[in-house]
């Protein structure tokens, strides 16, 4: 079974919820996208968000909740639009996966991974269009634009996101 396949039947409706199920306490923050965050809108690009997300996880080999760059206060998200705009993503790359026969399709991953976190839930592609472009259907990707809660001293009061956000049934 190949990528493609496996990212196509991850268009569950509710895999922010299925997300916060099973990931403790603030780790589920770094999921959420911006709009679901801030004002409670949830749709299907919030699921966008989260596996842009996790995307960008598997292939940093770190976890978005505990990420920390020192040098710049950077969040996973920043420290990725970072090595994407010095031209140095390949940085980006967990060193037990990095492989430079697979570097395209790694670098490719991170590029959909990149358009996946967009701020904006318009911006964001859908999981449909995501499978194109992880199957090759789609060759010409668009520029990724910064996502959010990219700078860590700015991230959100994860107490205070908690407490004022509940699901709405």
């Amino acid at each position: 079974m190949n990528e493609a396949t496996v990212i196509s039947q991850l268009q569950h409706r509710n895999l922010v919820r299925l997300l916060g199920s099973c990931i403790d306490g603030e780790e589920k923050i770094g999921y959420m996208a911006p709009e679901y965050a801030m004002r409670g809108q949830f749709s299907e690009k919030s699921d966008v968000f989260s596996f842009g997300v996790l995307t960008l996880e598997i292939i940093s080999g770190r976890r978005s909740s505990s990420f920390h760059e020192d040098e710049h206060s950077l969040s996973l998200l920043g420290y990725a639009w970072k090595l994407w705009n010095e031209d140095n993503i390949l940085a980006f790359i967990d060193p037990a996966i990095s492989d430079s026969s697979f570097d395209r399709e790694i670098l490719k991953c991170i590029h959909v991974g990149l358009l996946c976190v967009q701020n904006f839930a318009k911006d964001r592609p859908t999981m449909s269009t995501v499978t194109s472009m992880l199957s090759s259907e789609i060759e010409n990707l668009p520029a990724p634009k910064q996502p959010p809660f990219i700078d860590e001293k700015a991230a959100i009061d994860h107490s205070q996101l908690q407490s004022q956000n509940t699901w709405k049934r």
